[in-house]
């Protein structure tokens, strides 16, 4: 799609209800309603984060989303596929947070991102993070500038790729027990994005989907 088509199309998605879990339980791992429920005092004191789903044009005025790859450490989201974001700092807001951590991870300057809507909060239970997405998009191509410490590659994925229903597939995840459960997931560019992410990216999908009728 011609980022100019989707423009005129996505300002629409400000007065759409966020489909919420109906999205979110579309791409949801199957024990993930157990363990949220094993965990109901951990998340008590859930720390807060924020994530922005980008969109922009590439050079050949096609519309993008831009997702990033995080590097291998010891951590539970190491190596994984996510979108640009990250922890809120002292007396900051969800959008702050979420604008702020965009422009150190990619480098596209806040000043320069239009945020369209604020999409439904998600618990994650491996970091005990409470993520608030965010949806916005810049008007010109960004020239992007990966933050090396965090980030080992970014993923910049064709909105007509991510709109396409054959891109679903499943994943074999090793759960801490050693038991393995097959998860859904999004075949992205060569990635299979599973989990949260790819929880939050199933209400952007039926978002944008809404918009384009």
């Amino acid at each position: 799609m011609k980022f100019e088509s989707f423009l005129k199309s996505i300002v629409k998605i400000e007065n759409l209800p966020l489909p919420a879990e109906t999205s979110q339980f579309k791409m949801s791992p199957p024990y993930r309603g157990d363990l949220i429920k094993q965990q109901a005092e951990r998340i008590k004191k859930a720390r807060k984060s924020a994530v922005m789903a980008l969109f922009y044009p590439n050079s050949e005025g096609e519309t993008y989303l831009i997702l990033i790859l995080r590097k291998t450490y010891k951590g539970v989201h190491s190596a994984q596929v996510g979108f640009p974001g990250g922890k809120l700092e002292a007396n900051e807001t969800n959008k702050q947070a979420a604008l702020r951590e965009t422009e150190e991870e990619i480098g596209v300057k806040q000043n320069t991102i239009t945020v369209l809507k604020e999409l439904t909060q998600m618990y994650i239970p491996p970091s005990n993070f409470y993520v608030k997405p965010f949806l916005g998009f810049v008007e010109n191509t960004p020239e992007f500038i990966k933050q090396d410490t965090e980030v080992e590659d970014l993923l910049e994925i064709k909105l007509s790729d991510f709109l396409n229903e054959k891109i679903i597939t499943t994943k074999t995840v090793t759960l801490a027990n050693g038991l393995k459960v097959s998860v859904p997931a999004y075949n992205l560019n060569n990635h299979l994005v599973w989990g949260a992410t790819a929880m939050m990216l199933s209400e952007v999908k039926d978002l944008l989907k809404a918009t384009f009728k």
